[in-house]
């Protein structure tokens, strides 16, 4: 490859290619370059029965299949225009104290050395460590940037404005009024009398350009019943069966798990829409995985699990059923299945309710891989908190919630709201604010 050298040098870490296993795509004209240690590392990572470990067989079967067109260490010339190869470059400038048994130290090396060969190089990773590392040895790194949003800007799926009380009058006695400001499909709209603390609730219809009310008294949804607006326009969401996809995002606190699992109990129960609701939400480890752990499957998963039971038994406290007594039972019913997120992956999902809690612990890649497994006639729920996140090489720029809420804004089948307010104590609204 003649113009090698004009290129800049990419250096992909092993986090970047778990965050996205087609990543390399995203660097055009330029050239990609995979130390010897990430192969090592997506081999490792392989047999994870994690999230990790399908992100990386899809990395290395992406990968084989551009080693069959050409010679990976000579490089080989990719449709974008890259040259991406696998390099076993080490530099020798090795700093006292920087231990070569890691591989991440490794694989900063094969960067540092095709800086000191006279390349422009940037060394590509999702691990805030490993980039300071890298530029304390004269690289300069960057995080992947490809998937991200700004979450100051993040999609509200509301608005609020204040108007006069005789646009009030007009809307109860019609039902809708028109509206000049053109919004995206299934957005609400928050009408506030100026001075007052009279308000209604309204979806946007683009088809008629009008704002059309839904705050008739909303009633108790399995039990559970609206404390502000914003959750009056979540149940709104949650309860129309023509959108497939809702996401619900809003601190702790702010009622995103216990109004969705109120809704999939209506829906399965009362109205019958769905065959079961499934919920779900990633394990996120935190020194060891969940398969560490002693014990049967289903052991394992309880304190995982348990924010999740501890909403349905509150709503089945405060909303009795016939022939539902505990959780356990709806579970032995079929009605509802708990189960973490790792043990769903390659199953077909059809004709379900399906929570995906903490979803904000998810990666762009995961978030469209567990999403796409929905089936004919599911429903989609995806909640979580942008802002507390467990995954290290996530942010509230990075992370699938933010990212799946940028993507389908405005599509027809989905909608979204960002709860603000926290209704379950004074000090959980000061702690959430203020810690």
């Amino acid at each position: 490859m003649n113009d090698t050298n004009e290129r800049k040098a990419f250096v992909i870490d092993t986090n970047v290619l778990i965050h996205n296993p087609e990543s390399i795509l995203s660097f055009r004209d330029n050239e990609i370059v995979i130390p010897l240690q990430v192969l090592e590392e997506l081999d490792r990572l392989k047999t994870y029965p994690d999230q990790r470990g399908k992100s990386a067989r899809d990395a290395i079967r992406f990968l084989d299949t551009i080693a069959k067109k050409g010679d990976l260490h000579e490089g080989v010339k990719l449709e974008n225009g890259s040259i991406l190869r696998v390099s076993l470059a080490q530099s020798e400038r090795v700093p006292k104290g920087f231990d070569l048994d890691k591989n991440d130290n490794r694989i900063i090396l094969c960067a540092a050395a095709l800086r000191e060969g006279g390349r422009q190089v940037f060394f590509v990773s999702k691990d805030i460590n490993a980039r300071v590392k890298a530029t304390a040895l004269g690289v300069k790194a960057v995080d992947y940037e490809k998937q991200k949003v700004d979450i100051a800007t993040l999609y509200q799926g509301v608005v609020e404005v204040e108007v006069p009380r005789e646009t009030i009058a007009a809307l109860e006695s019609m039902g809708s009024i028109p509206w000049k400001d053109h919004l995206r499909v299934n957005e609400h709209v928050i009408l506030r009398v100026h001075g007052s603390a009279e308000e209604r609730v309204t979806r946007w219809n683009a088809e008629n350009g009008t704002l059309d009310v839904i705050d008739g008294e909303p009633g108790s949804v399995s039990g559970v019943s609206p404390l502000n607006a914003r959750q009056r326009v979540a149940l709104d969401l949650l309860l129309d069966d023509r959108l497939q996809l809702v996401t619900i995002v809003g601190k702790a606190g702010t009622g995103k798990t216990l109004l969705a699992i109120a809704a999939g109990l209506r829906k399965i129960y009362d109205e019958k829409t769905y065959a079961k609701m499934l919920v779900t939400r990633p394990v996120v480890p935190v020194g060891k995985d969940i398969g560490y752990l002693p014990g049967e499957k289903q052991a394992k998963m309880s304190n995982w699990m348990q924010p999740l039971f501890d909403n349905l038994e509150y709503i089945l406290g405060v909303h009795k059923r016939d022939k539902v007594k505990t959780v356990d039972q709806m579970i032995k019913d079929k009605q509802i299945e708990i189960e973490a997120l790792s043990y769903i992956r390659g199953r077909s999902l059809p004709n379900q309710y399906i929570i995906i809690d903490e979803a904000q612990n998810l990666t762009p890649h995961e978030i469209k891989t567990i999403v796409s497994r929905a089936g004919e006639g599911s429903k989609v729920v995806l909640t979580g908190d942008p802002y507390q996140i467990d995954n290290m090489y996530l942010d509230a720029n990075s992370n699938g919630l933010s990212f799946l809420v940028d993507a389908f804004k405005g599509q027809s089948l989905y909608g979204h709201i960002t709860l603000q307010k926290s209704e379950r104590s004074e000090l959980a609204e000061l702690a959430s604010s203020l810690l």
